[in-house]
């Protein structure tokens, strides 16, 4: 359960929503504290007051967006049967494309923060062992990088459809 919502007209509701669309499109290396507190009509001041740093509203704006996403794909493979890991994955790869989630998703967790994606991915691969959810969820952010990057979501997509997983022996 969240024990926050923001709301979007108090400082810290404008910040979290600047910093979604900045780094859901740019890399957290090139946003700035100065670019988020400007677009966010705040000093940086209230920045370090409500997040700490960059990293503190980096990671709490990753961690929603996250939420959001496995929300997404474990409802898709719920209804999807055999076919739950595909579909998880498409849903997810075209939520994160149409919400502009792009970059930021394309990119690990950071500084030792659970892989929330890599874990799903294993309990819908069982019973195949791990590394399989962090082979997929690499597969996964690569998909996505490739858009960020300029490359076509069609083609993205039909790469991740062409992955395929036997659940069997091997």
């Amino acid at each position: 359960m969240r024990e926050w919502v923001p709301v979007s007209t108090s400082p810290k509701g404008r910040l979290a929503l600047v910093a979604v669309r900045e780094f859901g499109s740019r890399s957290f290396e090139e946003v700035t504290v100065g670019e988020l507190a400007a677009s966010a009509d705040v000093t940086t001041g209230a920045l370090y007051h409500h997040f700490g740093s960059k990293l503190g509203l980096y990671v709490f704006v990753r961690r929603d967006v996250e939420r959001r996403l496995l929300d997404r794909m474990e409802g898709a493979a719920a209804g999807a049967g055999a076919n739950s890991l595909e579909m998880a994955m498409v849903v997810g790869f075209d939520f994160a494309v149409q919400q502009s989630f792009v970059r930021l998703l394309s990119e690990r967790p950071p500084c030792g923060e659970d892989d929330l994606m890599a874990d799903l991915l294993t309990r819908l691969s069982n019973p195949v062992p791990e590394p399989i959810g962090r082979v997929l969820a690499s597969a996964w952010r690569a998909a996505l990088s490739s858009v960020a990057e300029g490359g076509s979501m069609e083609s993205s997509r039909r790469a991740l459809l062409a992955l395929s997983v036997s659940l069997g022996e091997p």
